[in-house]
């Protein structure tokens, strides 16, 4: 069975950038071993993208605070993060929305091929990393698919408890 890692969103401005908080910043390095963990197998990594008018579309209206605009700093992978995907060979999905409906497709494809699960960290679990789960778990419903919650933080820590007790109930490992 191939095991396939998916880092969501470990982008500056969510560590300790516009949208950053201290748990944020106390997983990366957790994320970094994890993802040096999957050398030989398949990782994927998304990245929260926005462009200059973000203030002006419905996220933007909802969650006024300017973050990942595309080429900015708060943009990037995290320095350490963007080196150990590179070194695993990781492929980058630049997403618009909290779910990559690009990752979810590209994932349905491979589970056509063979079998698989999927293991999910990165940031904020309560909002970019329990939408991705639950897209994929809709396009793969027979696909195993877990979250290490050590490698995850949310927008606060009862937001993120809030959002692995959902992933939980829809079938999601943690």
């Amino acid at each position: 069975m191939q095991k396939i890692l998916v880092v969501i969103d470990m982008q500056n401005d969510f560590i300790d950038g516009a949208l950053g908080t201290l748990e944020a910043q106390a997983i990366v390095g957790d994320v970094v071993r994890k993802i040096q963990g999957y050398k030989g197998q398949k990782v994927f990594a998304t990245r929260d993208t926005h462009e200059e008018n973000y203030l002006e579309t419905s996220e933007g209206r909802h969650l006024p605070v300017p973050h990942c605009i595309r080429g900015t700093k708060g943009w990037e992978i995290r320095q350490e993060v963007a080196r150990a995907l590179e070194e695993v060979g990781a492929e980058v999905i630049d997403k618009p929305a909290f779910g990559s409906e690009a990752l979810g497709e590209r994932l349905r494809k491979l589970a056509q091929k063979e079998e698989m699960e999927i293991e999910l960290v990165g940031l904020c679990t309560d909002i970019c990393v329990v939408s991705n789960a639950l897209l994929i778990k809709a396009k793969i419903p027979e696909t195993p698919i877990k979250v290490d919650a050590s490698c995850c933080a949310g927008v606060t820590p009862e937001s993120h408890d809030a959002a692995l007790l959902t992933m939980k109930m829809c079938q999601i490992e943690l």
